[in-house]
């Protein structure tokens, strides 16, 4: 693999790390002014989001406090938030008067811990409806059981789109630990999370990392196709996880050395700044499936102006999707077999590069600028989905 440095202007990188640290910054102190209020009296609809601090978690709560404005215009809502640690270790109380109550878990809370919350939210809205947000990658349903009897409504950021998977016995706890076990024969557990009747009609899809803090704001701004892009393949990935994990990036990994004669960006090790400097001088970003099969990559990419190269996403149902087969993404087979020839077509035309990443740009783009999210939510607020 040709793998050449990349000088990047010290000024280009700075500002990307400036730029980063301004949104984090926006969305902590939203996510603090939300937390620092009782809900006032006169709201049509008082929205009460218990949440996790952590990045993934927080991509799924940050849209709430953007559009907060405009949630309060179409359904006159409020909204505060809750820290789940905080409330769990009885060192924040919940604002009463909640008419929806959002919540986070750790997708391996125990018992518990999960139904101390379920009493604590009950207590602060009796009357509230029950909302889970389920911020996990896998496209698993593994909490549905428990949780059925006490929600309204299940929101997952995407779902597979064949619904009758669900249920079924998987080698492996997801349906890629399920494939990638099979294929490359890893020993793994099985298992089968139950579906409990009615519940798939509590089932909505959500957005996805789209809506994160450092996202959200440059897919707002234009198309930009950016500067040149010296590097044919951006593929930075973790390899290390799981077993099954680790056998299908490990494939991956493999996978890259027929490309000698092709500069590469590989590796792991940058820090998040140079990541996305680095990604915007790149014509391609070949994203591998992690935990799930969405992944931050895939919309660093669509930010940057970089097509997306990825095993085939057919499986999955994602709102907004930027998962259209040659027109926002290009697939892969998941054995990579045809990973040389499709890498190859995509570095010798440079118009239908520009076109898939441009559309794959339009399409998160005018999902942000035209508040599609509200819309989104609005079985939260309907009380039906």
């Amino acid at each position: 693999m040709s793998t050449p440095e990349l000088k990047l202007p010290i000024t280009e990188l700075a500002a990307e790390r400036l730029r980063g640290l301004r949104r984090r910054q926006r969305a902590a102190r939203l996510r603090l002014k939300a937390m620092s209020k009782a809900f006032t009296k006169h709201a049509d609809e008082r929205l009460l989001l218990i949440t996790q601090e952590e990045r993934i978690p927080q991509s799924q709560i940050f849209p709430f406090h953007h559009y907060a404005g405009q949630l309060a215009d179409e359904y006159g809502a409020e909204i505060r938030e809750a820290d789940l640690d905080q409330v769990l270790s009885n060192t924040q109380d919940l604002p009463a008067g909640a008419t929806i109550i959002a919540f986070q878990t750790p997708y391996d809370i125990s018992d518990d811990d999960l139904f101390r919350l379920l009493d604590k939210m009950r207590e602060a809205g009796p009357d509230a409806r029950m909302v889970y947000l389920d911020w996990s990658a896998p496209t698993d349903l593994r909490n549905a059981e428990r949780l059925n009897s006490h929600i309204d409504l299940y929101v997952k950021k995407h779902a597979l789109q064949d619904r009758s998977k669900y249920g079924t016995t998987t080698l492996g706890d997801t349906n890629l630990a399920d494939h990638y076990s099979n294929r490359l024969n890893i020993d793994e557990q099985e298992y089968t999370f139950a579906i409990p009747d009615g519940f798939m009609s509590k089932l909505i899809v959500g957005p996805s990392f789209v809506t994160a803090p450092l996202l959200l704001p440059q897919l707002l701004e234009p198309f930009d196709p950016g500067p040149s892009r010296p590097i044919d393949l951006h593929a930075r990935f973790a390899v290390n996880g799981t077993p099954w994990y680790q056998a299908m990036r490990s494939e991956a990994e493999t996978a890259l050395q027929q490309f000698s004669d092709l500069w590469l960006a590989v590796g792991n090790t940058l820090p998040l700044y140079r990541f996305l400097a680095e990604l915007r001088r790149a014509k391609v970003c070949f994203s591998p499936f992690g935990y799930g099969e969405v992944c931050w990559r895939d919309y660093e990419a669509v930010m940057a102006g970089t097509v997306i190269l990825k095993p085939d996403m057919s499986h999955i149902e994602t709102q907004p999707d930027i998962f259209r087969p040659w027109e926002t993404y290009v697939p892969l087979r998941w054995d990579l077999a045809d990973f040389d020839d499709t890498l190859r077509k995509l570095l010798a035309d440079e118009d239908l590069r520009h076109s898939i990443a441009a559309n794959a740009h339009t399409v998160l783009h005018e999902y942000l600028k035209g508040n599609k999210f509200v819309g989104q939510m609005q079985p939260l607020f309907s009380g039906s989905a």
